[in-house]
């Protein structure tokens, strides 16, 4: 169907014949002890709850940020050092990382939370050009530093340059670097540690050759223990498929369920699955539309950020909708058949995962759909 092949894993986690490894993307800036988020700032700031009271019934998210940015201008006048870093960390939160560059550069020998987010905006090469060299050096300076107000950093920046030698982008590439230093990171499935190392470890675990499934499912247990999405969906395949832990249907579905309702757009798909094989066609088809309706350009994108769900499995989610929605059209299960619409579908599922559709499409062909 598609031109790209696969290795068959019941979980869903898998590597391509040609080697592709996982797709990762940056820790997100961890929570300060001290102030966690701009709205916390801005609540303690008497004037902004005063203009918010004011403005209940008619202010717009364009109106909020221009009397955020106001509001932190004038108390960088007066001196407020976390102001400058707030500044910074709203222009990175509203993608307008020019500004949110030139802010943190400025303030960076003094704050090191904008050291750890220079260090995300270089590698990934969000508003400037990818320097992942650079983005492994303001890692390694959060990771090396003495300063007690860099230590709610470490973790992440461990879990970030642990990314780095496992893509071999910026530091020496080494899987078994990058597996010491998320180990580091997890800090033995610690909630206020990196949770998503803990993730990416069950992740990790579930691909490497010859796999640790056992490993998987501790590391996933962890990371959903402590209110992971990504492993919450990833512990409903493994209690189904029976994969380091005793097949449990039940269990399965639970996290499967749960996670789906939570925006895990890959459990998701394995519901539109598990409906389908299930003959539940009413209920696959309704699941199945409006998950394969999603806009892949802008919907993706926005569930990876929302929900920390990686992109790769956001699009296999999608795929597996938008393949089974297919077959009900073009069988005429739950829904009249049509099979012009049905040929778009099928198409979409190649196009937004040609491996996924290509292992559907195999699993059709053998009469298994």
């Amino acid at each position: 169907m598609c031109s790209v092949e696969t290795t068959e894993d019941n979980m869903g986690l898998k590597e391509n014949t040609h080697g592709n490894r996982m797709n990762l993307t940056s820790e997100n800036l961890p929570k300060d002890p001290f102030y966690t988020s701009l709205s916390q700032y801005a609540g303690k700031n008497q004037k902004f709850i005063e203009w918010i009271k004011e403005k209940t019934d008619h202010y717009d998210h364009a109106n909020l940020m221009d009397k955020a940015l106001q509001i932190l201008k004038e108390r960088i006048i007066r001196g407020d050092t976390m102001a400058y870093f707030l500044r910074g960390q709203l222009y990175f939160e509203e993608g307008w990382y020019e500004e949110a560059l030139e802010q943190f550069e400025e303030i960076k020998e003094k704050d090191h939370q904008a050291t750890y987010q220079l260090g995300v905006i270089y590698y990934d090469g969000l508003g400037t050009a990818t320097n992942a060299e650079k983005g492994v050096e303001y890692m390694k300076k959060i990771i090396d530093s003495p300063c007690p107000k860099a230590r709610h950093l470490k973790f992440a920046a461990a879990y970030n340059l642990g990314r780095a030698h496992y893509e071999g982008k910026g530091a020496k590439q080494s899987y078994e670097e990058a597996e010491r230093l998320w180990l580091f990171a997890a800090d033995n499935g610690n909630p206020k540690a990196s949770v998503k190392a803990q993730s990416i470890l069950g992740l990790y675990y579930s691909t490497k050759e010859p796999k640790e499934l056992e490993k998987a499912f501790y590391w996933h247990s962890e990371a959903c223990g402590n209110g992971n999405l990504e492993s919450q969906g990833a512990l409903g395949l493994m209690y189904f498929y029976g994969q380091g832990i005793r097949q449990d249907t039940e269990a399965a579905l639970h996290c499967l369920r749960e996670a789906a309702e939570r925006g895990n757009v890959y459990a998701q798909g394995h519901l539109v699955e598990y409906y389908y094989k299930m003959k539940f066609f009413t209920k696959c088809v309704a699941f199945s539309k409006r998950i394969a309706d999603y806009d892949e350009v802008h919907d993706i994108p926005t569930i990876a950020q929302v929900t920390d769900c990686l992109p790769e499995f956001i699009s296999r989610g999608m795929a597996m909708a938008s393949f089974y929605y297919a077959r009900c059209l073009q069988l005429g299960l739950g829904i009249a058949k049509d099979e012009a619409t049905a040929k778009h579908y099928y198409s979409q599922a190649c196009r937004l995962n040609p491996a996924m559709a290509d292992e559907l499409h195999a699993l059709l062909i053998r009469q298994r759909i």
